[in-house]
């Protein structure tokens, strides 16, 4: 068995003396592990940093086997987080979920073209913060647990809509709230691609996906807490905000 493709890489982890175990996120292959015989070198651990692009060839005897990889560098991302907080924190904050949600081999292609996008786009703090918000929204979605915020789930209406519903992840308007308002969740306008997107309204907004990432996408896929990597991007980008 054998592929060959382009990928994101997510995490390594040892492997023997002198091989690792990468996972990488492909378009067509999805989140795919495999082993990378001298991983640990000199010449190769450089290439394997979190956030990189590589050039993958995979390897198998079985196709259920974890085979091998053979690695070139596309394009790497370690100079865009170099020195800037944010931007690392982004950055690990995006391979945790990917690697925390993502079946192994499943192809998300779509979801794989927004978070290159994303990650091109680090270093960029002034709209790194709300591309990161878009691709969580887009994440949801992708895992089922999609927002539906084109009018209130209570009256219909398409105005007014000020709060989520935490069960159905549905729009809810000031006047359909009534005596559940102190259990919804906000809903700025940027989260409807509203306004001017201000760092305050996009810190709200990721109060709203992050209920939802960790409240339900992830007892849905087993015992496992969300990574603290979004916590702590989060937080970091607050304090800023």
């Amino acid at each position: 068995m054998e592929w060959r493709g382009t990928g994101i890489l997510l995490s390594t982890r040892q492997h023997g003396e002198s091989s690792v175990i990468i996972d990488v996120f492909t378009p067509e292959h999805g989140r795919h592990a495999g082993v990378v015989r001298g991983g640990t070198s000199r010449k190769t651990a450089p290439i394997l940093q979190p956030g990189a692009q590589l050039d993958v060839r995979w390897r198998a005897r079985l196709e259920d086997h974890i085979g091998t990889f053979a690695v070139e560098p596309v394009r790497s991302r370690a100079a865009l987080v170099m020195g800037n907080r944010l931007a690392l924190a982004g950055l690990n904050a995006v391979t945790a979920l990917l690697s925390f949600c993502l079946a192994e081999r499943a192809a998300y292609p779509a979801l794989y073209r927004r978070t290159e996008q994303l990650l091109d786009l680090l270093g960029q703090d002034d709209v790194w913060p709300l591309a990161y918000l878009r691709w969580e929204v887009a994440l949801l979605e992708e895992m089922g647990f999609g927002l539906d915020l084109r009018c209130c789930a209570v009256t219909g209406a398409v105005d007014g809509l000020a709060y989520v519903s935490p069960k159905s992840g549905r729009a809810v308007s000031e006047a359909g709230a009534g005596a559940w308002v102190d259990r919804l969740l906000p809903l700025p306008p940027v989260l409807r691609g509203e306004g001017a997107a201000p760092d305050s309204e996009v810190a709200q907004a990721l109060r709203t996906t992050g209920y939802f990432l960790e409240d339900r996408l992830a007892p849905n896929l087993g015992t496992r807490p969300l990574p603290e990597a979004r916590a702590r991007f989060v937080a970091a980008f607050t304090r800023r905000a």
